[in-house]
């Protein structure tokens, strides 16, 4: 349907709607009718092979394959165990794949992004998927478009259309009908299409189409973007590939070495690929994924929400965090505190000049109940007016001072102006920054004033905005900046302060705490930026401040050499911003930004963590990010970056475990041969072990709380190693003193003749991995310091797999099925005691630890 071509009225008639909206009810019904506004993703694997796909991995297929081999020659028992171990395994994987998909559903359905519409002629915001053909939207600078819209009305409307049509530059919007056929999407300037940007003025309009039927729905297939595996998974896969090879030889060399030995092939092909399972660890892509979304969803709890799951891992290598003022560092609550007006005759019997224009230069909008919403510091004009002449005669004022024309604000001119009638006349308002309206007023003692009394606010901490007016006889032609805001009277100044956030404060000092530098970006005034930095403590003696203007003066060599030291920019531009960050990351940094603008959308993408404002930010600078602030919060920044930190200190410790595990159980299997001793366990043990520990113990290290001090240590450089600090040497030692411990219990059952030796090894080996897992939760802390059930999810998965093994000693059908003997209590207390040993090693590895950073 040509909709560009087609009258409003006519469009209304056709979807039933009016410029009052759809009502509650017809909204409801057309979502039965058209479907939830969304694209259609990519088909889902459904469960079923998601589980199947746990089966193909190489190993599994050759460990059936002698599984089947081994039911044929005669041993159908082990083939059972060993096939129903295969399922268990599998169970497990597909459970830890299931959890992260769903984690990672929820987290999508999350960042939903909201849209303002009238329903019943109320404005009200609701999640964009729930927008039907024939709503009405309001829309503004920074929305993403939520579907296909005819547009009804326009202010100075531009939209970004490049990722329709390939057009860089934003396209200026109108409201009239258009009369030409077949015309391009890229010349329907009436219309407004799903998925693009509006990057200035404001507009309403009517859907006309939603979900697959937009223009981006009928492309939705060149769009969806592959899963891309976060840099540790990545590093993880390609560190377990090589590690394959490895164990892929030894147990090659083992099944060669017990032929030349006389062993029975079978039964020394089955341990070798017993072996070769146990030991690669398959699991650690599924384990990581979950620690992740994990972590994405405890995040959100504390008003953190991750967009994308790779911001959870590197959150802990942040260096820098440059965050915005207001709202993040402030309470985003802006008071009027201060009226400079000037002794001129006013425009209204009660109000000033400088009051008549607060009430009317904003774009302030009301509820139901007249609770006003929108920008902060317009917030506050509004409401002072309100509060000192009363909600009935700003209304008043409103309507008999219509607002006929604006010019908006943008980051560039910072300021705005609005145009209302007057008297068949136009009166010409410009609020904006005092640097800004120095240059449109005639008067060089209004300048003086101007420019004295906003310093003097500035320098104790108070934001300023500058009043100017006109009164024309006609609108200027053409309708500029350049015509409009020129030849302006000085109205006043208005003061208003934006008390910092006592949580912030805080926040600073855990911040330089754990090596971490905030620094401070604002628009704002310098004095009052200064101000506000000395009062959260990000500027002190030892730091810099640099505004917009000098930073223009500095090269980048000056720049590079002091832009660690610089704490509070102040009067910068979103193309600074994207310059501060470039140059911190130029010097070796990994910087967190925060933003809320259109403008804001570069510096979020090159920043190492883009950080939207959920509450203030705009639709685009959402999209750019990889973390959104439900609550605009600075301290919620902190809070995250303490999360990312312990989630990669779990992450390392169940590398460290599994590893650990698996390299003792190499270890084990291959020195017995050499030491002249059987075979120490058989197929069906190793792939109990493998099935109990890379089971619960694992998977429940994602649950350890944060070290007490991991705010007190330097960031994580981001291209370290997770096998760094004393882990990769851990893994080695560990692993061989657990396979010597398992080798020393065999030697000495075999020397005094006990029987059921082979079950003593595989109960030492067992609880050995055990106990190395309570030793692991913490690298620096001693277990019976740290609380032995802090952790309650891990102790009781060690208790029940205790349990579980005890189950496999004792239980006569279970001796059968895994050629285990009861075992005497003194045997049962030699293994415990030997398992004991693993313990106390690493325990005194802390020890050591300790000594050694005191020196």
């Amino acid at each position: 349907m040509a909709y560009y071509k087609d009258s409003i009225n006519k469009i209304f008639n056709e979807f039933g709607s009016s410029i009052s909206g759809l009502s509650k009810e017809e909204a409801a019904k057309r979502i039965t009718q058209y479907g939830y506004n969304e694209l259609q993703e990519k088909k889902k694997v459904p469960a079923w092979l998601l589980f199947l796909n746990q089966f193909k991995d190489i190993m599994i297929i050759i460990l059936f394959v002698a599984a089947v081999l081994s039911g044929i020659v005669g041993d159908l028992t082990d083939t059972i165990i060993i096939l129903i171990i295969i399922i268990l395994n599998a169970l497990i994987g597909f459970v830890q794949e299931f959890r992260a998909e769903q984690s990672m559903e929820a987290l999508k359905k999350m960042s939903t992004t909201q849209t303002q519409v009238l329903r019943n002629n109320e404005s009200s915001v609701i999640s964009s998927t729930e927008l039907v053909p024939g709503d009405i939207v309001l829309m503004e600078a920074g929305n993403v478009v939520p579907a296909d819209i005819r547009l009804i009305d326009t202010h100075s409307l531009r939209i970004d259309e490049s990722s329709l049509t390939g057009e860089s530059m934003s396209v200026d919007k109108i409201s009239t009908d258009l009369t030409e056929d077949n015309i391009s999407l890229g010349d329907q300037v009436n219309m407004a299409f799903k998925g693009t940007l509006i990057t200035n003025g404001r507009a309403t309009g009517i859907v006309i189409s939603t979900g697959m039927q937009t223009e981006l729905g009928k492309i939705a297939g060149m769009l969806h973007a592959d899963e891309v595996s976060t840099p540790l998974q990545y590093r993880m896969q390609k560190f377990g590939k090589n590690l394959s090879y490895i164990i892929l030889f030894i147990c090659l060399l083992l099944f060669t070495t017990g032929v030349l030995r006389g062993e029975e092939p079978l039964s020394i092909l089955l341990l070798s690929v017993s072996l070769a399972v146990a030991a690669i660890p398959e699991a650690l892509p599924a384990l990581i994924t979950i620690a992740l979304s994990k972590g994405a969803s405890h995040l959100t709890k504390v008003n953190a929400l991750i967009r994308k799951l790779p911001a959870v891992e590197t959150l802990g290598s942040v260096t820098y965090i440059c965050s915005d003022k207001t709202g993040t560092l402030t309470q985003n609550k802006m008071k009027v505190i201060e009226l400079y007006e000037q002794p001129i005759a006013g425009l209204s019997s009660s109000l000033s000049v400088l009051q008549m224009s607060m009430a009317l230069n904003h774009d302030v909008k009301f509820t139901e109940s007249h609770a006003p919403f929108g920008e902060p510091t317009e917030l506050a004009l509004v409401e002072y007016i309100i509060h000192k002449h009363s909600f009935e005669k700003y209304i008043l004022l409103s309507n008999q001072y219509s607002r006929v024309a604006e010019l908006p604000f943008d980051s560039d001119r910072k300021c705005m102006t609005t145009i209302h009638h007057f008297n068949n006349k136009f009166l010409v308002i410009t609020k904006g920054a005092s640097e800004s309206l120095y240059a449109t007023l005639t008067d060089e003692d209004e300048k003086s004033l101007l420019l004295n009394q906003s310093e003097e606010w500035a320098a104790k901490g108070i934001r300023v905005l500058a009043f100017a007016y006109s009164i024309l006889d006609k609108l200027p032609e053409p309708f500029t900046y350049e015509t409009v805001e020129k030849n302006l009277i000085f109205a006043g100044l208005a003061g208003l302060m934006d008390p910092p956030r006592e949580e912030a404060k805080l926040a600073i000092q855990e911040c330089k705490t754990a090596g971490i530098r905030p620094v401070m970006i604002t628009g704002d005034h310098p004095a009052t930026a200064r101000a506000i930095g000395r009062q959260i403590g990000i500027l002190d003696d030892n730091s810099l401040s640099l505004t917009g203007a000098e930073l223009n003066h500095l090269s980048q060599e000056d720049f590079l050499k002091q832009v660690e030291n610089t704490s509070v920019y102040a009067r910068v531009s979103p193309e600074q911003k994207l310059r501060i960050v470039k140059a911190l990351q130029e010097k070796g940094h990994y910087v967190a930004m925060t933003g809320d603008g259109v403008n804001d959308a570069p510096s979020l993408k090159a920043a190492n963590i883009g950080v939207a404002m959920g509450i203030t930010g705009t639709d685009v600078s959402k999209e750019a990010s990889d973390v959104i602030l439900l609550d605009d919060n600075f301290a919620t920044i902190v809070k995250a970056v303490k999360e990312g930190r312990r989630i990669f200190d779990n992450i390392r410790k169940f590398v460290k475990y599994i590893m650990t595990c698996n390299g003792a159980e190499i270890w084990t299997i291959f020195m017995a041969p050499f030491l002249g001793m059987p075979m120490p366990l058989l197929p069906i043990h190793i792939l109990w072990i493998n099935l109990v520990t890379d089971g619960l113990p694992a998977l429940t290290l994602a649950d350890e709380k944060a070290e007490a001090d991991i705010m007190q240590r330097p960031p994580r450089h981001p291209s370290q190693s997770i096998f760094a600090d004393g882990l990769g040497y851990h893994i080695v030692w560990v692993g061989i003193l657990m396979a010597g411990v398992t080798l020393a219990t065999q030697k000495y059952a075999l020397v005094n003749h006990i029987e059921s030796w082979q079950t003593m090894v595989f109960t030492v080996l067992s609880l050995s991995q055990l106990v190395h897992v309570l030793s692991i939760r913490s690298d620096r802390t001693y277990l019976f310091q740290q609380g032995f059930f802090s952790n309650k999810p891990l102790v009781g998965s060690v208790a029940l797999t205790v349990l579980l093994q005890l189950f496999v000693i004792y239980v006569p059908f279970m001796n059968t099925i895994f050629k285990t003997q009861p075992l005497s209590l003194t045997e049962l207390g030699i293994c415990i005691g030997m398992s004991l040993i693993i313990f106390h090693a690493v325990e005194f590895e802390k020890f050591v630890r300790k000594q050694f950073h005191k020196k």
